[in-house]
């Protein structure tokens, strides 16, 4: 039996300085070492670096859950072969996120089922990875949260949780009308988050259609107007990428020649 190459001494060191999950590469770390030869300092490096690593995906992954995403939703998980159409050149440079750095937006328009959702949920993945809060909504669900939360005197608290965050992904705005309250939230949350927060908002509806859909055309015109002159257009077209999506079973093996059936 091959001895084990960590001493009883070193786990209980290693556990008490919450560090038990190195035992997972230490073994192979330590192998690496005496094959290269390397100097003490350079495998203390490497062995660090691997922890870092580790909490730094844990800590992405962490973020991503509680910004509602969808964990399948990555950019690297995007189906290149769908029949849909849009600025790749843009997508790779919002997906640099220098766009956050300058609070600028995003408006990710197309029709019904063509990805939209997908891509900025990708977007939030990235975010999260480079340590940015993120939170994800059906723009419904939220202004309905904010509806309820004036009956329980809780509006501001909501608001601010709106607007504490790096990112804001809201899917489909302009689905349904908004009455004058619905309007009104939607009105603030534009107006507080301009040029302080970024927003990525997805809509089967233009901006220019966004209008018909706010009881207070006045408010509405400020706040979309806000909005658009620092949001990047995301515009997609195609057929729809959600059959792409479906769960499938693959078929059964044909049995082998001679095998017995049971059943």
């Amino acid at each position: 039996m091959t001895p084990d190459p960590i001493s009883a001494d070193l786990k209980t060191v290693l556990r008490r300085l919450k560090l038990s999950r190195l035992l997972d590469t230490l073994p192979e770390r330590l192998a690496l070492a005496r094959q290269q030869k390397m100097p003490h300092q350079d495998l203390l490096l490497l062995v660090l670096t691997d922890e870092v690593t580790r909490r730094d995906g844990l800590a992405a992954t962490l973020r991503a859950q509680r910004a509602g995403l969808d964990p399948a939703a990555q950019l690297d998980q995007w189906d290149a072969t769908a029949k849909v159409t849009f600025d790749r050149a843009l997508l790779n440079e919002l997906a640099s996120l220098r766009f956050l750095d300058t609070h600028h937006h995003v408006a990710i328009v197309g029709p019904v089922g063509v990805g939209k959702t997908f891509l900025a949920h990708a977007l939030g993945h990235v975010a999260c990875r480079r340590g940015y809060s993120v939170l994800a909504l059906r723009t419904d669900r939220m202004l309905k949260t904010l509806k309820h939360a004036r009956l329980t005197q809780s509006h501001e608290t909501e608001l601010r949780k709106l607007l504490a965050i790096d990112l804001l992904l809201l899917d489909d705005l302009g689905l349904d009308a908004m009455d004058a309250q619905e309007s009104r939230d939607a009105y603030e949350l534009f107006l507080e988050r301009d040029r302080t927060g970024s927003m990525v908002v997805t809509s089967s509806r233009g901006p220019d259609e966004w209008l018909a859909t706010f009881a207070d055309p006045v408010r509405a015109q400020s706040a979309i107007d806000r909005f658009t002159s620092r949001a990047y257009d995301l515009v997609i077209e195609g057929e729809s990428y959600r059959a792409r999506l479906k769960p499938t079973v693959k078929p059964a093996a044909p049995p082998r020649k001679g095998a017995v059936a049971h059943g």
